[in-house]
């Protein structure tokens, strides 16, 4: 084989690099702890080292994350929970789940300390404050499971000053916010209970891509889901200073307290992968859970049953963590920080 030539060679440099490919990435809030991976890769240049120039636009309560997608405003975002996926699907919109960042729904029910009620099932007939949304989320879950019925419903507006000022209160909570919240202006200690950690099967945090993305440019999601799933490995055992300055930026409310405390959180309750797992299960979907979850709320009247569940998700990009666990290279890297 003949070699190039040093003319070529010259030639050859001179030319310009590929540009990266402008991507936008929306969350479903604003900025905080538990979108932290998706800003450590940003800082670190792990979008970068696979091609990608990723702009995060944070969300807020005027945002609808499946809408700006299905627009073509947004190409990835952060579906909340398992329930937007598949309210995608009854809609007919063109996005998909990706990969599934939590595999733990952080939803927690929140108690003053009590000698009354120490699990779920002891909440049967006590009012409970819930948020409008929750009606068509995880609370038929709850009557289903634990006996809940509709008279207990207390209307929860995200104002924490109702349940302080009432000892018997019982509220919906993110794990990560809420009952940090209530101790630093209450000083107690709240009873919290994980429905995650009571047999609930959804996952959280999902990263939606629109299926123009999918279809036209599946090397950028599976580098997207790659270098995100990357950085989430090294917010929670690396070094997520530079993440962390970021999300503060962003939103001034995520002190430096609030941040730790979630990420602390996040590792000790298993949000992303158990402890001690040799292979990583962060970004993790299967068809068997999907359709656990879609059974259940099927069966308690969310979704008609012959809703075609299965559009709601791809596993195409998840290939290498299924078979292997080691299709990003952090598996190494993770054993080494525990």
């Amino acid at each position: 084989m003949k070699r190039p030539t040093l003319a070529l060679c010259l030639a050859l440099a001179a030319l310009p690099a590929r540009a990266a490919t402008s991507v936008t990435f929306v969350t479903d809030w604003k900025a905080q702890a538990e979108h932290g991976g998706f800003y450590e890769a940003l800082t670190e240049g792990l979008y970068a080292k696979r091609g990608l120039n990723v702009r995060i636009v944070q969300g807020g309560p005027s945002v609808n994350v499946p809408q700006l997608l299905a627009g073509g405003v947004a190409d990835f975002g952060i579906g909340s929970n398992d329930f937007i996926a598949l309210n995608i699907v009854a809609a007919g919109a063109p996005v998909k789940a990706v990969a599934a960042i939590f595999q733990k729904d952080p939803q927690v029910l929140i108690t003053h300390p009590r000698a009354d009620v120490k699990g779920l099932k002891d909440m049967k007939a006590k009012p409970i404050m819930i948020a409008d949304a929750s009606r068509a989320a995880f609370w038929p879950w709850l009557k289903a499971r634990y006996g809940y019925d509709d008279g207990q419903i207390r209307k929860y507006t995200f104002n924490l000053a109702p349940f302080l000022v009432d000892k018997s209160a019982i509220q919906e909570g993110y794990l990560t916010s809420e009952p940090y919240t209530i101790e630093k202006q209450a000083h107690f200690k709240p009873q919290v209970f994980l429905l995650a950690d009571n047999g609930y099967p959804g996952t959280a945090n999902l990263v939606l891509a629109t299926r123009k993305m999918i279809d036209a440019k599946p090397q950028v999601v599976q580098d997207f889901v790659d270098a995100s799933i990357l950085g989430w490995t090294h917010y929670l055992y690396g070094n997520p200073a530079p993440a962390n300055a970021l999300i503060s930026r962003d939103n001034p409310e995520m002190t430096g307290d609030v941040i730790a405390q979630a990420i602390a959180k996040m590792k000790a309750y298993d949000i992303l992968e158990p402890k001690g797992l040799k292979l990583h299960t962060i970004g993790d979907m299967s068809d068997a859970r999907w359709k656990a979850f879609f059974d259940t709320m099927a069966s308690e009247g969310l979704y008609p049953k012959t809703l075609a569940w299965r559009d709601a998700y791809t596993l195409d990009f998840l290939q290498g963590l299924i078979n292997n666990g080691k299709d990003v290279g952090h598996v190494d890297f993770v054993m080494e920080k525990k």
